[in-house]
């Protein structure tokens, strides 16, 4: 969930929740008020609506769950308009500057994370080396064939189907083909690098285990699932090589 969009929902919610401190007017206009259970709802809902925004940043236990509470507070009994400097003296940080303050936190904690995940790279690779019957290639790629397949390899253009399964350093599975499943058609120069260079080193039929560094996969950015600076361990079988074939207009 984006900044603005729970800023957004958690606003309405504030509206919704505010209706219960008004508790003026007669008997019957006080009956019209939510009951405590839909206050609770509400409540709640707010909860799961803050839970969702700091679950979709991986926050954890980043965050102080104290001055959580403190902010609500602080915002909910603020008097005046949000625009005026007076507003803004009742806070202990100004509310505009929260775009600011979270970029700010969010560029942090990436680049501890890429930091750490670079340590860490550095000893799952130099650790896997170590094992028996692993290769490395002048990139980097360390590779096990665990079966050769036979003469028919694949060129770094070509198209290949293949199983496959993949996981990250702590043994997470964070891809692999259904089991069972018809072979993937992939197209070698349309992958990741690891995967362009590893699959050309076994022929149709063969099966080879690849621990990718996070330079032949996927860098510093990451991807959705995979954190920056990731090595990715996969083993995959080659089922069947189709030739790239040159068009006329490449010619």
């Amino acid at each position: 969930m984006k900044l603005r969009t729970f800023l957004a929902a958690s606003a309405v919610l504030v509206m919704v929740a505010a209706c219960g401190q008004n508790n003026g007017g007669s008997s019957e206009t006080k009956a019209l008020l939510p009951k405590k259970a839909e206050i609770d709802s509400v409540s709640y809902l707010m909860g799961v609506n803050f839970g969702s925004f700091v679950k979709g940043y991986n926050f954890g236990e980043d965050l102080n769950y104290a001055e959580i509470k403190r902010g609500m507070v602080d915002f909910i009994k603020a008097k005046g308009d949000q625009r005026d400097s007076a507003f803004v003296e009742q806070f202990k940080i100004d509310p505009n500057e929260m775009e600011r303050v979270f970029n700010n936190f969010l560029a942090k904690r990436r680049e501890y994370t890429m930091a750490l995940n670079k340590e860490n790279e550095a000893k799952f690779l130099a650790d896997n080396l170590k094992k028996n019957g692993v290769q490395s290639t002048d990139s980097g790629l360390q590779y096990t064939i665990l079966e050769a397949g036979n003469d028919v390899k694949p060129g770094p253009k070509d198209t290949v189907f293949v199983n496959y399964k993949g996981t990250l350093p702590d043994g997470t599975v964070f891809d692999q083909t259904p089991e069972g499943a018809k072979p993937v058609r992939m197209q070698l120069d349309r992958v990741i690098k690891g995967w362009t260079e590893g699959l050309q080193l076994i022929g149709e039929g063969g099966k080879i285990q690849l621990v990718i560094p996070s330079e032949l996969a996927y860098g510093e950015n990451g991807t959705r699932g995979i954190e920056p600076n990731t090595p990715l361990t996969f083993e995959v079988t080659l089922a069947e090589v189709k030739p790239y074939v040159e068009k006329e207009e490449e010619k």
